[in-house]
């Protein structure tokens, strides 16, 4: 082997060992993903991270809120009468989560992974008021104590009213 041929080796090693060095930087950089939150209606289905997620910490009642009012871009057509059904990872069952309308709680605290609303109607008249075209729903992980405080995760989705 000749000298020449031996630096250009060093060269490559020297130049490998940075672009391995380099590509674990930016990993190390990355954020954990959060869990994951699904709506599905019929056979489709739309999957989220969570809008705001603190990993072990509670974002309280009014980050939650804020959170939960905050548009999402995933959406799904919910026509009348149609089963609406949510699953969340494990993590988010454990601690509890509730389902919300519009940045208000709708429902108790469920402990399940999946829970599925069957013939919901989320668009029905109300009082002389035409059915919305847009709702935005989130699942809200939080303690399932009555007066509970603890919130960790919000997670946003647009429903679009099938029959409008």
């Amino acid at each position: 082997m000749t000298t020449m041929q031996s630096a250009v080796r060093r060269r490559r090693a020297v130049a490998a060992a940075g672009a391995v060095t380099a590509g674990l930087l930016v990993l190390s950089a990355c954020d954990k993903p959060t869990p994951r939150a699904t709506v599905t209606v019929g056979g489709d289905s739309v999957s989220a991270e969570a809008k705001c997620y603190d990993d072990g910490d509670n974002l309280g009642r009014e980050k939650a809120t804020k959170c939960a009012l905050k548009k999402a871009s995933d959406a799904i057509e919910v026509p009348q009468g149609e089963t609406l059904r949510i699953g969340v990872d494990p993590e988010i069952a454990d601690t509890g989560w509730a389902l919300w309308i519009n940045g208000q709680q709708a429902t108790s605290v469920f402990k399940k992974t999946y829970y599925a609303f069957q013939g919901v109607d989320l668009f029905a008249d109300q009082q002389g008021q035409a059915a919305p075209k847009t709702l935005y729903i989130s699942v809200v992980q939080q303690n399932k104590a009555a007066q509970s405080t603890e919130f960790k995760g919000v997670w946003n989705f647009k429903l679009d009213n099938g029959d409008a």
